[in-house]
């Protein structure tokens, strides 16, 4: 399980690297729904996160906190299903991708900071890109902290 969280910690790292990236280049500015989830979950929770500006300032960190929180959880819950072996890059890739944008997708749906019925195309690849890369290089260090295989014969 270990692995599984160091794997997800840098996916999540490579994911926000392809995000930073694509604000750098679009000039686009960084999304509120991190901050608006969090916002939602202080208030749900009934933690009183202080007066404006600090509550703002908290809601962004832990608006991030929860995103390396669910990039290192599904970099663990793939180590669960992958029972310590190595797995082929482009399914491991795909399942690690497909399974951070769900979790993370979905709890902003349930919360209801978006709605991804109402993305446009742009959204959406801003979306599917930087999730994909945090599949593929949390699948590449998964696959790199495993041991090789035995050579029977």
């Amino acid at each position: 399980m270990t692995d599984g969280a160091i794997a997800g910690a840098v996916g999540t790292t490579a994911l926000n690297v392809v995000t930073y990236l694509d604000m750098a280049l679009r000039a686009r500015p960084s999304s509120s729904t991190p901050d608006e989830a969090a916002g939602r979950l202080a208030g749900a929770a009934h933690l009183d996160l202080g007066p404006a500006p600090k509550a703002t300032n908290r809601r962004t960190g832990l608006g991030a906190l929860l995103g390396y929180a669910t990039g290192i959880g599904v970099g663990v819950g793939f180590a669960l299903l992958a029972r310590g072996r190595r797995q082929p890059l482009a399914a491991a890739g795909g399942l690690l991708g497909a399974g951070a944008m769900t979790m993370t997708d979905g709890s902003l749906t349930v919360l209801r900071v978006t709605d991804p019925r109402t993305w446009r195309r742009s959204d959406w690849l801003a979306d599917i890109v930087p999730h994909l890369v945090y599949g593929v290089v949390a699948a590449a260090t998964w696959n790199r902290l495993r041991p090789p295989a035995k050579r029977r014969g």
